[in-house]
């Protein structure tokens, strides 16, 4: 599921996202969504989230509970 969506996402999830710093590599950051900090609805490259680490970047992947 990507992560264009603000529906699909809430506080807990654990997402892969792309930090500002790593969008020419693409490299991705594993962690667990915080706070949701795009308002609207969808975008195109992603839902801005913070981490519960502090880190902040686009939802490019969400992982189901297993």
């Amino acid at each position: 599921m990507n992560g264009q969506n603000r529906q699909d996402l809430s506080p807990g999830l654990t997402v892969d996202i792309v930090r500002k710093a790593d969008q020419r590599t693409g490299k991705l950051t594993r962690g667990v969504v915080k706070d949701i900090l795009t308002k609207s609805g969808t975008h195109p490259h992603g839902i801005k989230v913070r981490l519960t680490d502090g880190q902040v970047g686009r939802v490019k992947h969400i992982h189901h509970e297993q």
